[in-house]
């Protein structure tokens, strides 16, 4: 199965071994799911990791190697067009232009209330925990 995680998921499934954010993280090294990436999230999830404080158990080789792992699992997908702005933030507006380039069901990310306007382009935008229990289970 193919999805857009977004990256606050990605440092939540760093940060706690346990969880629904922990679970996705598992679920694609496992190979049972498969991230839909682009350039700039991939940019984004390492700007993000290596900020200060943000993973301290973890230390730069670490992240690298995460990330490398986690782009082997991955999909890299181009996007060719946008509707920006549709979304309050231009880093969501990326996630949705992501997931529709990509042609997933799924959008995974804790905000979803950010992703309201959303739903006119097909794409569920549901909560970690919400993913897990209820959809992956299909």
């Amino acid at each position: 199965m193919r999805v857009v995680i977004d990256t606050n998921v990605v440092i939540a499934g760093l940060r706690c071994s346990g969880g629904a954010s922990h679970a996705i993280i598992r679920l694609v090294f496992a190979r049972r799911l498969r991230p839909v990436l682009s350039v700039p999230l991939v940019l984004e999830h390492e700007e993000v990791m290596k900020r200060t404080g943000m993973l301290p158990h973890l230390e730069a080789a670490d992240i690298e190697a995460f990330l490398d792992g986690w782009c082997a699992c991955g999909i890299d997908q181009p996007v060719y067009f946008g509707w920006r702005p549709v979304l309050n933030d231009p880093d969501d507006d990326m996630l949705l232009e992501l997931a529709v380039a990509g042609g997933v069901e799924f959008l995974i990310t804790s905000n979803v209330r950010d992703f309201r306007p959303a739903g006119r382009f097909r794409v569920a935008v549901v909560t970690p925990a919400e993913f897990v229990s209820c959809y992956f289970s299909r």
